[in-house]
């Protein structure tokens, strides 16, 4: 090829130093300058003196196509060295050249050659120099090819990169015409490098642009928040420092101007981040919620089911992760504030205001593990909002659609899950708690649905929860919003589906025999009770019934809650009145004495006990005929059940029918506990009443009675003793006609037909000793099998 026609206007001597192999000594000088030539650079300035355009693009033309670009390695190092020449020659009027001085240079840069790849950096570095802020319109292709040159695996082209690098920064923050719009979809694309130099690369422009007061890169931080999180999980201390730093300045300028913050973009966001098993970027994701939620307020409502798995289970984190489980408490708290009762008259089906949706149940359980790269992590997690937003700043109050059926999602998963933390387990009751008082004609319609995981929860371990669970379920069963409705609330017994629980309302006073129900009404009724009342009452015996373990261990405290929180008398009186159906006697026999120790010996109870003790009232009255009904499943708490009420009279002709029962060793021990019962405080009372003897001597004859009954034992000597106090012995004869004391004075002894209540006594006792010869049958034929 003939050199001088084909590269005219280059003069041979030019082409030959451009191409002359002496270059290569420069390789060994620490970041020379470029010294091009002396020719080429006066040819360029006599051409741009001449304003000769076409002759500087031939040159320029020449340089890229003939050296730059030719597969000669020494040719191609002087092509670079032209091109930085011809910048320089050019000066100023280089912005009109860049596209053709840039490209063939950038495309050195992937050159297999390191030395080759650092007078690309050189030669760029000049180009850039000379250029500029006219370089910026060419930000994105010179910012692509150095984040390459980032992770350089060359110490020399590394450094050459820097240098550059720190150019294109001052360039960038003198200059008020920088593309930020044109810049963020590479930014994007480039911030999810898994190299460690590159990442560095990437947060000190990300610090960089924060700097800068006329770029506002906090309107696009949706944009990249994920990639900044991924970044602060890198193994490089100095890289995660870095990041903290930008992500700090980042919340900084959103404290600074929470009104011009897209919080609803970044929601989903930091609800994955939340939950990353990095101790570090799960504190800084839960510190930004906390922010978020402070600062944005109701707008994060509509994710608050996200927020919620990944808050709660950080509740129940150690000493080791305290920071984390401050903040997430915190983060709870500020959330819960957020539900008021407005959420409960809105119509979720039309909500007011347009906000990105939040993951569906599957993904708000479930971290998005399958997301092979960080953007695909990202389809479902940004939303972009096609309207502005109005924040807590601002006077408008927003409206928002509280998400009621995600929340009580996430809440029944996680007091279903097992493994779950007692913290957390707590919180989750808390929030349902809130939920029906804040949104109670909203969260009746999951009741049905709730009402199995909260009994079981009866069961759980810590006191505590028990506590929190106890007062959910008393919210549930008294609040008005509970009452029967079409569609919601409990239904009849025709419509219950057979479960394992049956949440539905058994068969009321009407529908009873006559003989459980003569002359009284023995079903509770009050208007502070719910329909879901009767059906609690109901399902928290059944479960007293198939967990005994429960009932031995828990089943006083959990009643003697029940009392605090609810009417004491209802409970008593629906607890009586189901028992007397109970099938499973030995149960209700069990139950029967359990529930008449917490009502003899439990603080909580003591206005009931006075209010049993006379019994004034057709109330009063109405309970205790209710209760005895039920307490003949035990003989020897009917009898103490007379004795608090007074009924001596009737408790002597229970104790005479002690002689036609069955007595075993448990009933003997029953008996023993009674004795020991009359000597606490409950009983000063009767005590002091056996100083009248001539106004009761049923009492007295009824504690002989019971001394009769004793064997020779401890309790024997304690009841003798006792009633050798009585004074005057002999007044303890009585005739028929013998006056009434004034304890038998009573209206209830005008009202309570204590005939047929004896007879009731007698039949549930015959039915019980039915049922213990049917056990001794069965398990003699089952010895007799063992045998065989």
């Amino acid at each position: 090829m003939n050199a001088e026609r084909d590269l005219s206007p280059l003069t041979p001597g030019v082409v030959r130093a451009l191409t002359d192999k002496l270059y290569e000594k420069r390789k060994a000088e620490p970041k020379p300058p470029c010294v091009p030539p002396a020719p080429l650079p006066r040819l360029v300035r006599e051409f741009v003196a001449q304003n000769n355009t076409s002759q500087i693009k031939h040159v320029i033309q020449i340089l890229s196509q003939e050296f730059a670009l030719s597969q000669h390695p020494h040719s191609r190092k002087g092509g670079l060295i032209g091109l930085a020449a011809c910048s320089i020659a050019l000066g100023k009027d280089s912005g009109l050249y860049l596209k053709e001085l840039i490209e063939p240079v950038l495309t050195c840069f992937n050159d297999a050659d390191s030395r080759l790849r650092y007078y690309a950096c050189e030669a760029l570095y000049n180009i850039v120099k000379v250029a500029r802020g006219s370089v910026l319109p060419h930000f994105n292709v010179l910012f692509d090819g150095l984040s390459k040159l980032a992770a350089d695996p060359d110490p020399n082209v590394k450094s050459g990169s820097e240098l550059l690098d720190r150019l294109l920064k001052d360039i960038v923050t003198e200059s008020n015409q920088f593309d930020l719009v044109g810049f963020i979809p590479l930014l994007r694309e480039r911030i999810y490098s898994n190299n460690q130099y590159a990442r560095q690369f990437i947060i000190s422009w990300i610090l960089v642009l924060e700097s800068v007061p006329d770029i506002n890169l906090l309107d696009y931080l949706p944009e990249i928040l994920d990639g900044l999180f991924q970044i602060l999980g890198d193994n490089s201390k100095e890289i995660r420092k870095m990041c903290e730093v930008a992500l700090g300045e980042f919340l900084k300028e959103i404290k600074k101007n929470p009104s011009s913050v897209k919080f609803a973009e970044m929601a989903n966001i930091l609800v994955i981040h939340c939950q990353a098993a990095d101790d570090l970027i799960q504190l800084t994701a839960m510190c930004w919620m906390r922010e978020f939620i402070q600062l944005a307020g109701r707008v994060m409502l509509p994710y608050s089911s996200g927020i919620l798995t990944a808050v709660l289970p950080c509740l129940s984190y150690d000493d080791r992760k305290k920071n984390i489980k401050e903040v997430a408490n915190v983060c709870n708290q500020s959330l819960m504030k957020l539900v008021i009762p407005e959420d409960d008259e809105m119509d979720e089906a039309k909500p007011s205001m347009t906000i990105p949706a939040e993951p569906t149940s599957e993904e708000s359980l479930s971290k998005p593990e399958a997301a092979t790269t960080g953007e695909s992590r990202l389809i479902w997690a940004i939303r972009a909002l096609k309207q502005p937003l109005f924040f807590p700043c601002s006077c408008e109050r927003i409206q928002v659609t509280l998400n009621l059926d995600g929340i009580v999602q996430v809440l029944d998963y996680h007091l279903s899950d097992t493994s779950i933390g007692m913290m957390t387990r707590i919180a989750v009751l808390k929030w349902l708690y809130h939920l029906y008082i804040k949104t109670p004609r909203k969260m009746f319609r999951h009741t049905d649905s709730l009402f199995p995981i909260l009994l079981r929860t009866l069961s759980d371990e810590s006191d505590e929860v028990i506590l929190k669970d106890l007062e959910l379920l008393a919210e549930i069963a008294s609040s008005p919003a509970g009452q029967t409705e079409e569609g919601h609330g409990p239904s009849d017994g025709s419509d219950v589906r057979p479960g394992p629980v049956e949440l539905h309302v058994p068969a009321r006073a009407g529908q009873l025999s006559s003989s459980s129900t003569k002359g009284l009404e023995c079903s509770p009724s009050t208007p502070t009770m719910n329909s879901y009342f009767y059906k609690f009452m109901i399902n928290l015996l059944k479960r007293f019934s198939s967990e005994r373990k429960l009932l031995e261990t828990r089943g006083a405290f959990i009643i003697r809650q029940l009392c605090l929180l609810l009417n004491a008398e209802n409970i008593f009186h629906s607890m009586a009145d189901i028992l007397l159906r109970e099938e499973d006697l030995k149960f209700a026999s069990t139950m029967v004495h359990t529930l008449n120790t917490i009502l003899l010996t439990s603080s909580e109870l003591f206005q009931l006990r006075n209010q049993l003790k006379d019994l004034k009232t057709p109330e009063s009255r109405n309970l205790f005929c209710c209760l005895y009904r039920s307490w003949c499943h035990n003989p020897v708490t009917t009898v103490s059940l007379c004795f608090l009420t007074q009924n001596y009279k009737h408790a002597y002709d229970l104790i005479q029918k002690f002689g036609d029962l069955e007595v075993t060793v448990d009933f003997l021990t029953e008996v023993d506990k009674l004795v020991q019962l009359i000597e606490c405080p409950i009983f000063t009372y009767l005590r002091l009443q056996l100083l009248d003897v001539k106004n009761n001597p049923y009492l007295i004859k009824a504690l002989y009675g019971l001394l009769m009954l004793l064997p020779q034992s401890s309790a024997f000597q304690l009841l003798s003793h006792r009633l050798q106090c009585v004074p005057n012995p002999e007044l303890m004869q009585t005739t028929d006609n013998t006056k009434p004391s004034t304890s038998f004075k009573r209206t209830a002894a005008c009202n309570i037909d204590y005939t047929e209540l004896l007879q009731h006594f007698e039949k549930v006792q015959n039915k019980h000793l039915e049922a213990r010869h049917q056990r001794a049958g069965q398990a003699e034929q089952l010895d007799r099998r063992v045998v065989l």
